[in-house]
């Protein structure tokens, strides 16, 4: 009977999650931002911010201690297969030709600014902020690192709705905000191995299993994965038994990473990068895998999220106000004007630097998955992942007011023809 009483437990929470996610997620298009901003604000209205405050008695009984247990592990799941379906997506392609170098130095201006402000902050906040015992060094590296992420997923999408994927600004864009990712997730993947190991043997087996797992699944497992391609692409799709073996590998990859001692999420990641990118097994992967993993277990991390999001230090005179304060603008200045200032003087004009700046700030679900990970590995403290996570939506609701503001429909209708005159 207990058994079941938990089942119910958990399909409630999940229906609830479900219902305030969709709804969110809809009212947010509704004032011309992505979906993803209106489920990240769910998740956040689901904890002590709303649900928490109102009904206290209620969230307590439908999140007890053991659901919230089972949210994660769903979550965790769901993240994954994400950062799976992230990876296989991208286009080896757009890291060559002319576009490479002008989007590689528009990605390192847009970490490198981001990552020094990111870890000045640190180190004012670090007294009050960081965990008890945490290393300055790895506290500066974990705020620098979090807020230097763009979210290339969220941008190909907004990017894809407007029909400017394939422009001169969105191609740009759109290949800096995927070498900054990786170089995120590669630099998340030290920072645990460094910060969560405790000593600096245990670091360096994290670091060299990890590098060793990379480079057999880039090379022996790309080579092996890349035959079930080819047969999928004779037979015209991915049959049951090939999609077994895809979950399979991923699966496995995630557990291998997370056991090493890198979260999961690498796995997932560096087996999409494995993938095939041909385009039965693209449409096959999004097929069947996109709408459940979207639609119900990518919302049930945005609301374990916000369940972990703690809100009473931003009362009336809260001690948050502040740092809240001066993160924010270190994480927006770092994105807008870095990025802004090389856009310019890469020859394109104010309106598109400032377009792209917008475009850049966008964190998304991308700095959440970077922050829940700090928090389950003990490198970052409650309030600060509060304070995160209002950074994550505040900017990420900020990209396309900047975006509509720097480039109107007229112009944004010209720059489908053709690259911007370069300004002399």
């Amino acid at each position: 009977m207990n058994q079941i009483h938990f089942a119910l437990q958990v399909f409630a929470a999940l229906a609830v999650v479900l219902v305030a996610t969709t709804v969110c997620g809809r009212l947010a298009m509704l004032v011309r931002q992505p979906r993803v901003v209106g489920e990240m604000v769910a998740g956040v209205l689901l904890g002590p911010a709303l649900f928490g405050a109102v009904a206290p008695g209620v969230q307590a009984q439908l999140f007890p201690a053991d659901v919230k247990s089972t949210l994660y592990v769903l979550s965790t799941i769901g993240l994954t297969f994400y950062m799976f379906l992230v990876g296989s997506s991208l286009d080896h392609k757009l890291t060559t030709g002319a576009n490479a170098r002008k989007a590689g130095v528009l990605a390192v201006s847009g970490i490198v600014p981001t990552f020094l402000l990111g870890a000045g902050t640190a180190v004012i906040f670090f007294d009050s902020l960081s965990p008890e015992g945490s290393s300055l060094w790895v506290f500066m590296l974990f705020v620098g690192g979090a807020l230097s992420i763009t979210a290339f997923p969220m941008l190909a999408r907004i990017l894809q709705e407007r029909g400017i994927a394939n422009t001169p600004i969105g191609g740009l864009t759109l290949v800096a905000a995927a070498i900054d990712d990786a170089v995120a997730w590669a630099f998340l993947a030290l920072i645990i191995a460094v910060g969560a190991s405790g000593n600096a043997g245990g670091a360096l087996r994290t670091i060299i299993g990890a590098a060793i797992f990379a480079v057999l699944m880039l090379t022996v497992g790309r080579k092996w994965l890349g035959k079930l391609g080819e047969r999928a692409e004779r037979d015209g799709k991915l049959s049951r038994d090939m999609m077994a073996i895809v979950l399979l590998v991923v699966l496995v990859a995630g557990w291998f990473t997370d056991f090493i001692g890198v979260f999961s999420v690498f796995g997932g990641f560096i087996t999409g990068l494995a993938m095939p990118k041909t385009p039965v097994v693209r449409h096959e992967l999004e097929t069947k895998l996109t709408d459940l993993n979207s639609i119900l277990l990518l919302p049930v991390f945005f609301a374990f999220s916000g369940l972990n999001t703690q809100v009473s230090g931003f009362g009336a005179g809260g001690a948050l106000w502040f740092p809240l304060a001066v993160i924010m603008l270190a994480a927006f200045a770092g994105k807008y004007l870095g990025c802004g200032l090389v856009v310019r003087a890469q020859g394109y004009t104010w309106r598109y630097a400032s377009a792209v700046g917008g475009l850049m700030n966008a964190r998304g679900l991308m700095i959440l998955i970077f922050i829940n990970i700090g928090l389950a590995y003990g490198l970052v403290t409650p309030e600060m992942f509060a304070i995160l996570v209002l950074v994550a939506i505040v900017t990420t609701a900020a990209a396309m007011p900047i975006y509509r503001a720097s480039l109107p429909d007229h112009l944004e209708a010209q720059a489908d023809v053709k690259a911007p005159a370069p300004v002399r």
